[in-house]
Protein backbone atom coordinates (compact mmCIF):
# COMPACT_ATOMS: atom_id res chain seq x y z
CA UNK A 1 0.00 0.00 0.00
CA UNK A 2 2.68 2.37 1.03
CA UNK A 3 4.47 1.89 -2.51
CA UNK A 4 0.78 2.28 -4.06
CA UNK A 5 0.45 5.74 -2.29
CA UNK A 6 4.64 6.44 -3.55
CA UNK A 7 3.35 6.01 -7.50
CA UNK A 8 0.67 8.31 -6.73
CA UNK A 9 2.43 10.72 -5.65
CA UNK A 10 5.35 10.35 -8.26
CA UNK A 11 2.95 10.62 -10.80
CA UNK A 12 1.16 13.98 -9.30
CA UNK A 13 4.15 16.20 -9.34
CA UNK A 14 4.35 16.54 -13.02
CA UNK A 15 0.63 17.01 -13.54
CA UNK A 16 1.01 19.51 -10.48
CA UNK A 17 3.95 21.60 -12.48
CA UNK A 18 1.97 21.36 -15.83
CA UNK A 19 -1.32 22.54 -14.15
CA UNK A 20 0.61 25.39 -12.18
CA UNK A 21 2.32 26.33 -15.39
CA UNK A 22 -0.51 26.61 -17.20
CA UNK A 23 -2.34 28.95 -14.58
CA UNK A 24 0.66 30.86 -13.85
CA UNK A 25 1.96 31.59 -17.36
CA UNK A 26 1.16 34.64 -19.85
CA UNK A 27 -0.78 33.67 -22.61
CA UNK A 28 2.06 33.37 -24.99
CA UNK A 29 3.49 30.57 -23.55
CA UNK A 30 -0.32 28.93 -22.97
CA UNK A 31 -1.06 26.47 -25.38
CA UNK A 32 -4.55 26.73 -24.54
CA UNK A 33 -5.01 30.26 -24.05
CA UNK A 34 -7.23 32.67 -26.47
CA UNK A 35 -5.51 32.69 -30.00
CA UNK A 36 -4.17 36.55 -29.97
CA UNK A 37 -2.55 36.95 -33.71
CA UNK A 38 -0.91 40.29 -31.78
CA UNK A 39 0.72 38.83 -29.05
CA UNK A 40 4.37 38.01 -28.86
CA UNK A 41 5.59 34.64 -29.53
CA UNK A 42 5.98 32.16 -27.00
CA UNK A 43 6.50 28.62 -25.98
CA UNK A 44 2.18 27.79 -27.33
CA UNK A 45 2.36 30.46 -30.36
CA UNK A 46 2.72 27.23 -32.33
CA UNK A 47 0.25 25.22 -30.84
CA UNK A 48 -2.40 27.62 -30.94
CA UNK A 49 -1.84 27.96 -35.12
CA UNK A 50 -2.00 23.97 -35.21
CA UNK A 51 -5.37 24.83 -33.14
CA UNK A 52 -6.59 27.19 -35.35
CA UNK A 53 -5.66 24.65 -38.44
CA UNK A 54 -8.42 22.34 -36.96
CA UNK A 55 -11.31 25.07 -35.73
CA UNK A 56 -12.60 27.02 -38.84
CA UNK A 57 -14.59 29.67 -36.47
CA UNK A 58 -11.75 29.72 -34.07
CA UNK A 59 -8.96 30.65 -36.91
CA UNK A 60 -11.44 33.41 -38.61
CA UNK A 61 -12.04 35.20 -35.73
CA UNK A 62 -8.43 35.59 -35.15
CA UNK A 63 -8.09 36.99 -37.85
CA UNK A 64 -10.57 39.36 -37.31
CA UNK A 65 -9.35 40.19 -33.92
CA UNK A 66 -6.00 41.42 -35.52
CA UNK A 67 -7.33 43.54 -38.33
CA UNK A 68 -6.57 41.57 -41.36
CA UNK A 69 -8.44 41.58 -44.74
CA UNK A 70 -9.80 39.32 -46.55
CA UNK A 71 -12.17 37.58 -49.08
CA UNK A 72 -13.53 34.32 -47.93
CA UNK A 73 -12.93 31.91 -50.55
CA UNK A 74 -15.84 28.68 -51.14
CA UNK A 75 -14.83 25.03 -50.02
CA UNK A 76 -13.95 22.71 -53.24
CA UNK A 77 -16.15 19.73 -52.93
CA UNK A 78 -13.74 16.88 -51.25
CA UNK A 79 -12.84 14.38 -53.17
CA UNK A 80 -10.99 16.45 -55.97
CA UNK A 81 -6.87 16.18 -56.08
CA UNK A 82 -6.15 20.07 -55.10
CA UNK A 83 -8.82 22.46 -53.58
CA UNK A 84 -9.35 25.07 -51.32
CA UNK A 85 -11.13 24.31 -47.66
CA UNK A 86 -11.04 27.19 -45.05
CA UNK A 87 -9.46 29.56 -47.40
CA UNK A 88 -9.25 32.89 -48.46
CA UNK A 89 -7.91 35.77 -50.86
CA UNK A 90 -5.37 37.80 -48.56
CA UNK A 91 -6.61 41.50 -49.23
CA UNK A 92 -3.78 43.63 -46.61
CA UNK A 93 -1.88 43.04 -43.74
CA UNK A 94 0.88 45.06 -42.27
CA UNK A 95 2.92 44.44 -45.21
CA UNK A 96 1.94 43.94 -49.19
CA UNK A 97 2.82 40.80 -51.40
CA UNK A 98 3.79 40.94 -54.64
CA UNK A 99 1.09 38.65 -55.72
CA UNK A 100 -2.06 37.82 -54.53
CA UNK A 101 -2.18 35.12 -52.47
CA UNK A 102 -5.11 32.72 -51.97
CA UNK A 103 -4.47 30.41 -48.48
CA UNK A 104 -5.94 28.49 -46.19
CA UNK A 105 -6.76 30.59 -43.03
CA UNK A 106 -4.20 28.26 -40.72
CA UNK A 107 -2.13 29.51 -42.70
CA UNK A 108 -2.61 33.01 -43.37
CA UNK A 109 -2.29 32.79 -39.45
CA UNK A 110 0.90 31.46 -39.07
CA UNK A 111 2.20 34.18 -42.16
CA UNK A 112 0.89 37.13 -40.68
CA UNK A 113 2.33 36.10 -36.90
CA UNK A 114 6.00 35.72 -38.97
CA UNK A 115 5.49 39.01 -40.95
CA UNK A 116 4.32 40.77 -37.48
CA UNK A 117 6.85 39.37 -35.11
CA UNK A 118 9.89 38.46 -37.41
CA UNK A 119 10.26 39.64 -40.51
CA UNK A 120 9.30 43.58 -39.74
CA UNK A 121 11.10 43.57 -36.72
CA UNK A 122 14.39 41.62 -38.34
CA UNK A 123 14.12 44.26 -41.08
CA UNK A 124 14.21 47.49 -39.03
CA UNK A 125 16.86 45.96 -36.24
CA UNK A 126 19.28 44.58 -38.89
CA UNK A 127 18.56 46.52 -42.05
CA UNK A 128 17.88 49.70 -40.11
CA UNK A 129 14.99 50.31 -42.69
CA UNK A 130 11.05 48.84 -42.72
CA UNK A 131 9.59 46.61 -44.87
CA UNK A 132 7.88 48.14 -47.91
CA UNK A 133 6.96 44.54 -49.31
CA UNK A 134 7.35 41.32 -49.43
CA UNK A 135 8.21 39.04 -52.89
CA UNK A 136 6.54 35.92 -53.24
CA UNK A 137 6.01 33.27 -55.70
CA UNK A 138 3.08 32.54 -54.65
CA UNK A 139 0.52 29.76 -52.42
CA UNK A 140 -2.35 28.42 -54.11
CA UNK A 141 -0.69 25.81 -56.99
CA UNK A 142 -2.20 22.35 -57.82
CA UNK A 143 1.64 20.55 -57.87
CA UNK A 144 3.42 17.61 -56.79
CA UNK A 145 6.19 18.32 -54.25
CA UNK A 146 9.67 18.76 -56.24
CA UNK A 147 10.65 15.45 -57.56
CA UNK A 148 8.38 13.19 -56.17
CA UNK A 149 4.45 12.48 -56.88
CA UNK A 150 3.46 13.71 -54.04
CA UNK A 151 1.33 16.49 -53.75
CA UNK A 152 2.69 19.76 -52.33
CA UNK A 153 1.16 21.61 -49.54
CA UNK A 154 0.49 24.23 -52.38
CA UNK A 155 -2.00 22.04 -53.65
CA UNK A 156 -4.25 22.69 -50.91
CA UNK A 157 -3.72 26.55 -50.41
CA UNK A 158 -1.63 25.36 -47.27
CA UNK A 159 2.06 26.84 -48.23
CA UNK A 160 3.29 29.99 -49.42
CA UNK A 161 7.13 30.60 -51.07
CA UNK A 162 9.30 33.93 -50.24
CA UNK A 163 11.85 34.93 -52.78
CA UNK A 164 12.70 38.26 -51.00
CA UNK A 165 12.27 41.72 -49.34
CA UNK A 166 11.54 45.10 -50.73
CA UNK A 167 12.33 47.52 -47.93
CA UNK A 168 11.22 51.04 -47.80
CA UNK A 169 14.60 52.63 -48.99
CA UNK A 170 14.60 50.79 -51.77
CA UNK A 171 17.24 48.11 -51.48
CA UNK A 172 15.81 44.46 -52.52
CA UNK A 173 17.07 41.61 -50.33
CA UNK A 174 16.73 38.27 -52.29
CA UNK A 175 17.06 35.05 -51.05
CA UNK A 176 19.13 33.95 -54.42
CA UNK A 177 21.37 36.74 -54.00
CA UNK A 178 22.05 37.29 -50.56
CA UNK A 179 21.49 33.93 -48.66
CA UNK A 180 25.22 32.93 -48.66
CA UNK A 181 26.67 36.76 -49.46
CA UNK A 182 27.82 37.43 -45.67
CA UNK A 183 26.91 40.45 -43.99
CA UNK A 184 23.49 41.84 -42.95
CA UNK A 185 21.28 40.52 -45.30
CA UNK A 186 22.45 37.35 -44.82
CA UNK A 187 22.08 38.02 -41.26
CA UNK A 188 17.91 38.85 -41.88
CA UNK A 189 17.76 36.27 -44.19
CA UNK A 190 18.69 33.61 -41.18
CA UNK A 191 16.30 35.64 -38.71
CA UNK A 192 13.62 35.41 -41.19
CA UNK A 193 13.91 31.72 -41.75
CA UNK A 194 14.73 30.84 -38.14
CA UNK A 195 11.66 32.68 -37.32
CA UNK A 196 9.64 30.79 -39.41
CA UNK A 197 10.93 27.32 -37.82
CA UNK A 198 8.67 28.53 -35.24
CA UNK A 199 6.24 29.72 -36.18
CA UNK A 200 5.24 26.89 -39.44
CA UNK A 201 4.79 23.47 -39.00
CA UNK A 202 7.65 22.97 -42.08
CA UNK A 203 10.27 25.63 -42.98
CA UNK A 204 12.36 24.73 -46.13
CA UNK A 205 15.24 27.16 -47.49
CA UNK A 206 18.33 27.23 -49.95
CA UNK A 207 20.17 24.75 -47.41
CA UNK A 208 17.56 22.34 -47.81
CA UNK A 209 17.93 21.22 -51.63
CA UNK A 210 18.33 23.00 -55.01
CA UNK A 211 14.50 23.37 -55.27
CA UNK A 212 14.43 25.53 -52.52
CA UNK A 213 17.99 27.68 -53.50
CA UNK A 214 16.16 30.82 -54.35
CA UNK A 215 13.08 31.41 -51.96
CA UNK A 216 11.63 30.10 -48.41
CA UNK A 217 8.54 28.00 -48.06
CA UNK A 218 6.35 27.73 -45.36
CA UNK A 219 3.69 25.77 -44.74
CA UNK A 220 1.35 23.76 -42.18
CA UNK A 221 0.97 20.97 -43.00
CA UNK A 222 0.68 18.43 -40.65
CA UNK A 223 4.61 17.48 -40.74
CA UNK A 224 7.25 19.23 -38.66
CA UNK A 225 10.64 19.82 -40.32
CA UNK A 226 13.05 23.01 -40.42
CA UNK A 227 16.02 22.91 -42.85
Amino acid sequence: MTEFRAWIVLLSVPLLVVALFLWLAPPRHNPFAPIDLTDKLGLGTHAKLERARTHREVCFSALDSAGILYTPLEDEPKGKKCGLRNALTLDRTLTPYSATLSMTCAETAALYTWERHVARPAAADILGSPLARIETYGSYACRNIAGSGRLSEHAHANAVDISGFRLKDGRLIDVKSHWKQGGPEAKFLKRVHKGGCDIFSVTLGPDYNAAHRDHFHFDMGSGRTCK
